[in-house]
C-alpha cells in the first residue's frame, strides 16, 4: 500500500508461445520482476498465460499437464525475492477434470487458486470441450507444487494488514448476468483482477472496455484486466493484447492494441476514496449478503511495499490528479457544458412555472457570477416562450465599481435584449452610514457589507413591485468559503449558481461566448471572463482599476476548488489534499503557498457554515453540493481544530 491509500497495480501481456510452458513462465517472471521494480503491489497476467489460451486439445496431454505445473514452480522460484503478488493463468488437473484457473502467488507461496465459473461454449468459444466449471469442484483445497491450496470461484484476499482486499475473476465471468466480481465486491473486495483471452472482432474492444469501466463503477472498485496478445495461435483468431486499469467508472490506463511486443501497464488505485464511496452509499452495503457463504478470505502474511514505493518518492504517483476537477475535459466538454447549463435552466424553469412568475430580477455587476445567472435566465425565458423583457436586469454602481465592469454590464444586457435598469447605491449607503454613525473613510466590513445588503434590498423590493423573483448569483466556491454577505448577496429567491464552483462558472461563460452568434455578446463575455474577480466594494485605484481582488484576499479559486472537491467529494484529510495539490500544481504554486491557502480554506469552511445552513433553493449540478437539505448536513458550530492542526503540521518541503 503506497502513501495515502494508493494501491499500485499492474496488468501484463507477455510474449507467449503456445504450449511452450517454460518459455511462457520465463516471460511471466521477467515482467513480474519489472512490475515489482516499478512499485507494483499486484500484477495480473492473461488467462492460461502459462500454456497459452489457444492450446486447445493439447491441454489433455500428459506433457502439458506436467509442464504447466513445473512452469508454475519456476515462477514461484524466480519471483521468490520479489515483494509482489503475481496472478497467472494455468490449467489445474484434479478429480478427473480440468479447470481453467488463476494462481495467486507471492514469494514461493500459492495464496489461493481461483477457478473459472462461466465456461462459454458458443460462437468462437468451445471451452466446455476442455474445462469444467468451478461448480464441479469436489473440495475446498488442491495439492499443487507440493502445497495444499484453497481453490474456489469466490476467494477474497486480504493484504496490507487488512487495508486492501482483492479478488480474481476469469474471462467470461465478467459477462455473466451476475459477475463473480459483483459478489466478491459486495463482500469486501476493493480491487478485481481479471485474466482474459478474448479474441478480436470489429467493435468488441469498445464493448469490452465499456464493460470493464461500468463494472468498476457498479462495484465502486478498481478493475484490472489483462487479455491475451501476440503469440497466441492465429489459426482462426487474432489477439490484441488488451490491458485496462479502471477505477470507479474511470479508465486510468490502457495498453497499446495489437502490439507485437510485451505490454505492461501500471497505475495507482485510490483505496481510500473507494472506501469513502462505499461507506457513503448504503445501497452498496445492502448487497453484502449475496452468496457470502461461498466466500473464502485469505490473509497475506505481511504488508506489501513494492521496491520503488511512491511513499519514498512522491513524484512517482501514477494515478492522474486533475488540477481542475470541476472543469469538463476537452473530450466531450461541449456536451458536458450543455448538460450543466440545461440543469440550471430546468431548475429555474420549474420554479417560474410553479409560481406563475414571468418576471425575473437579477443584479448585474459585470462579473462572472451575475453573467452566468443572466445567461441562464435568458435561456430559460426562451425555452418557456417568455418575453426577455420580463428579465429585469439591474446594475447598481457603488463606490468600487470600475468602468470596465460597468461597461461590460451594460453591453451584456443590451446584447441580450433584457430590460435594463440602473440604480446607484451611493446616496443610499451614505445616508445609511450617517444613520448608524459610520465613518465613510473607514473601509471595513461595515463599509463593504452595507453595500451588498443595499443591493439585495433593491432587488427584493423591485421583485415585490413587479411580482417577480430575485435570481441569486452566488456560486458554490463562494458558499464554501463564506465569501458572501450574510443577508446580502447571500440571499435570493432561487440560486441558479448554487451548485457551480467558480472555476466552472468561468468555463461555462467562455463556452457560451464561443457558441454565441452575437459578436457583441461574445466579446463582452470573453472580457468578463478575463476580468479580475472582485466584489468591487472598495474604491478603485488612481487609474480606475480594480483594487480589491478576491483571490489576493482568500486565495486562488483554482486551489480552493481543488480543496473543495477532495474534501467534500471524498472526505480527504488535509495531508492527502496537500499531497495531491503539490502534484497537481507543480510549477504553478510552491508548497508554502498551497499550505497557506489550505489553512484558509479549512478555517473559513468551518467558520462560515452558518451561512450555508439557510441557503435559498438551487439546483444540484455535480457530485459536490452544499445544500443543507441534502448534500451537507453539518453543525454551524463544529470545531475546525483537528483539520487546522493537521495543516499546521504539514512539512512545506516534504
Amino acid at each position: 500500500m503506497t502513501r495515502f491509500g494508493f494501491f499500485r497495480v499492474a496488468a501484463a501481456v507477455p510474449e507467449v508461445k503456445v504450449a511452450d510452458c517454460r518459455f511462457n513462465a520465463e516471460q511471466i517472471a521477467k515482467l513480474a520482476a519489472e512490475a515489482c521494480s516499478k512499485g507494483a503491489n499486484v500484477v495480473v497476467f492473461p488467462e492460461l498465460s502459462i500454456t497459452g489460451y489457444t492450446c486447445m486439445d493439447l491441454l489433455a496431454t500428459q506433457t502439458i499437464k506436467e509442464q504447466s505445473t513445473k512452469a508454475l514452480q519456476y515462477i514461484l522460484d524466480a519471483t521468490a525475492d520479489k515483494d509482489i503478488i503475481t496472478i497467472v493463468g494455468l490449467p489445474v488437473y484434479q478429480w478427473n477434470r480440468v479447470f481453467n484457473c488463476a494462481a495467486v502467488i507471492r514469494q514461493q507461496h500459492i495464496l489461493g487458486i481461483v477457478a473459472k465459473s462461466n465456461i462459454p461454449n458458443y460462437g468462437e468459444f468451445q471451452e466446455l470441450r476442455w474445462f469444467a466449471p468451478a461448480s464441479e469442484l469436489q473440495g475446498s483445497t488442491v495439492n499443487i507444487c507440493n502445497q495444499e491450496v484453497f481453490i474456489g470461484n469466490n476467494l477474497v484476499f486480504n493484504c496490507n494488514g487488512g487495508k486492501t482486499t482483492f479478488a480474481v475473476e476469469i474471462g467470461h465471468d465478467l459477462n455473466a448476468p451476475v459477475p463473480s466480481s459483483s459478489i466478491m465486491a459486495a463482500n469486501g473486495a476493493q480491487v478485481i483482477f481479471n485474466l482474459s483471452a478474448g479474441s478480436e472482432a470489429v467493435g468488441k474492444y469498445d464493448y469490452q472496455t465499456d464493460l470493464i469501466r461500468t463494472q468498476s463503477a457498479r462495484t465502486i472498485g478498481g478493475y484490472v484486466y489483462a487479455s491475451a496478445g501476440f503469440g497466441e495461435s492465429s489459426t482462426d483468431f487474432s489477439f490484441a493484447g488488451n490491458a485496462v486499469i479502471a477505477e470507479n467508472g474511470k479508465i486510468l490506463s490502457k495498453s497499446e492494441r495489437f502490439a507485437l511486443k510485451e505490454q505492461l501497464i501500471i497505475n495507482d488505485i485510490d483505496i481510500n476514496y473507494l472506501d469513502h464511496d462505499r461507506s457513503a452509499q448504503n445501497t452498496f452495503a445492502a448487497g453484502n449478503t449475496l452468496f457470502c457463504d461461498s466466500l473464502i478470505e485469505i490473509e497475506c502474511d505481511n504488508e506489501l511495499s513494492g521496491q520503488n514505493d511512491a511513499e519514498k518518492n512522491e513524484t512517482t504517483l501514477l494515478h492522474p490528479v486533475n488540477p481542475h476537477p470541476f472543469i469538463p475535459s476537452n473530450e466531450g466538454a461541449d456536451s458536458r457544458c450543455e448538460e450543466i447549463f440545461n440543469i440550471q435552466v430546468a431548475g429555474l424553469a420549474k420554479r417560474l412555472v410553479h409560481t406563475y412568475c414571468k418576471t425575473a430580477v437579477i443584479g448585474i455587476s459585470g462579473g462572472l457570477d451575475s453573467t452566468l445567472a443572466i445567461l441562464v435566465a435568458v435561456k430559460t425565458f426562451d425555452r418557456l416562450n417568455y418575453d426577455r423583457k420580463g428579465i429585469i436586469a439591474i446594475t447598481m454602481p457603488g463606490f468600487g465599481t470600475t468602468g470596465r465592469t460597468y461597461n461590460n454590464a451594460i453591453a451584456l444586457m443590451e446584447s441580450l435584449g433584457v430590460t435594463i435598469r440602473e440604480i446607484s447605491i451611493k446616496d443610499a449607503c451614505i445616508q445609511h452610514f450617517n444613520d448608524i454613525g459610520h465613518d465613510m473613510e473607514n473601509h471595513n466590513v461595515v463599509y463593504e457589507n452595507s453595500q451588498a445588503r443595499e443591493r439585495t434590498q433593491i432587488l427584493m423590493d423591485v421583485a415585490n413591485q413587479l411580482n417577480g423573483m430575485v435570481i441569486g448569483t452566488g456560486d458554490l466556491s463562494e458558499l464554501a468559503l463564506g465569501w458572501a454577505t450574510y443577508n446580502g448577496d447571500h440571499m435570493s429567491m432561487y440560486g441558479v449558481n448554487a451548485g457551480i464552483p467558480k472555476t466552472l462558472v468561468k468555463s461555462l461563460v467562455e463556452w457560451v461566448a464561443y457558441n454565441s452568434d452575437n459578436q457583441v455578446t461574445k466579446e463582452t463575455l470573453l472580457d468578463i471572463a478575463n476580468t479580475p474577480i472582485s466584489p468591487e466594494l472598495i474604491p478603485a485605484d488612481n487609474q480606475g482599476n480594480i483594487k480589491q481582488k478576491t483571490e489576493d484576499l482568500v486565495g486562488p479559486y483554482e486551489l480552493h476548488d481543488f480543496f473543495i472537491y477532495h474534501f467534500l467529494r471524498y472526505g480527504a484529510s488535509p495531508a492527502k489534499i496537500y499531497y495531491l495539490a503539490k502534484i497537481a500544481f507543480d510549477g504553478v504554486y510552491d508548497n508554502g503557498t498551497i499550505k497557506k491557502w489550505l489553512g484558509t480554506f479549512f478555517r473559513r469552511f468551518f467558520n462560515q457554515q452558518f451561512k450555508r445552513s439557510c441557503l435559498p433553493d438551487g439546483p444540484k449540478i455535480g457530485s459536490v453540493g452544499l445544500s443543507p437539505r441534502g448534500d451537507l448536513k453539518m453543525p454551524s458550530d463544529a470545531a475546525s481544530a483537528l483539520w487546522l492542526k493537521e495543516v499546521e503540521e504539514l512539512q512545506e518541503l516534504q
